[in-house]
């Protein structure tokens, strides 16, 4: 949306939200959808401590170390507006979504390196078309149908799982992503009727801030599972009452 100050990056070339453009700083168009993705990096970051600390499987550092490129993407993309720093964004997301299917699908697949190589080509291959071409909604049809290849599994990993901690884990990735889901429409498709109001409730940038907490609460959830799997008494715990990881016990073999 149109703004105040004069842009730092030139013309819009990338899809807008509903945010006044340049309203804070002539570096930054979009503000609070920048600065929004914040809590996603400090999440993120939270969770690869972790990860490293107790010595968890590499794929877990790799997963949490996507999601702050992911997050810091979308800061570019929404502090420039550009079409190329859109991609920077949009890219990050589907090999994310890629990562997630091989956590989820790797411990049952009996074809170890058939995986990883099918989907760093098909990673790679997005990278080169999706630099080529502008898919528009084309890319968000591709970016729901991998989210909802994960979902029979995350349900499989719930329903097996008897840990009420954990389950509330899952609980709470579902009420995030619904939450999130809402405010990604509402911004989308309301704009207009938002942008009337005295207040912009900044719908966008609390689907980033949603999002920042899903991730880190699928990633947990995903981490304990994987723990389970390999015997190593995982027990979710909570930092000062309230914040949960993962704490396990390896047995001294490991």
């Amino acid at each position: 949306m149109e703004g105040g100050l004069s842009s730092f990056w030139g013309p819009v070339t990338a899809a807008e939200w509903c945010e006044k453009n340049y309203v804070y700083s002539s570096y930054i168009a979009e503000f609070f959808n920048t600065i929004s993705n914040v809590p996603c990096i400090l999440l993120a970051l939270i969770g690869l401590i972790n990860a490293l600390r107790q010595r968890f499987e590499k794929r877990f550092s790799v997963l949490h170390v996507s999601n702050m490129i992911l997050a810091i993407g979308s800061m570019l993309y929404h502090s420039t507006l550009q079409h190329m720093q859109q991609q920077g964004d949009e890219t990050p997301m589907v090999w994310e979504m890629l990562l997630y299917f091989y956590i989820l699908y790797s411990p049952d697949w009996h074809y170890r390196s058939t995986m990883p190589t099918f989907l760093f080509l098909y990673g790679v291959g997005f990278a080169i078309v999706h630099a080529l071409l502008r898919f528009g909604i084309g890319f968000k049809v591709h970016y729901v149908i991998l989210c909802l290849l994960c979902i029979p599994r995350m349900y499989k990993y719930y329903i097996y799982t008897e840990d009420a901690s954990a389950k509330r884990l899952a609980k709470l990735y579902v009420a995030t992503l619904f939450l999130g889901s809402i405010c990604w429409l509402a911004d989308r498709l309301f704009c207009k009727e938002i942008s009337s109001w005295y207040f912009n409730p900044q719908g966008h940038a609390l689907w980033h801030v949603l999002m920042g907490f899903n991730s880190y609460f699928a990633n947990t959830f995903l981490m304990f599972c994987r723990a389970q799997q390999r015997e190593w008494d995982p027990k979710v715990v909570h930092f000062l009452g309230f914040f949960p990881y993962v704490k396990i016990q390896k047995p001294k073999s490991q």
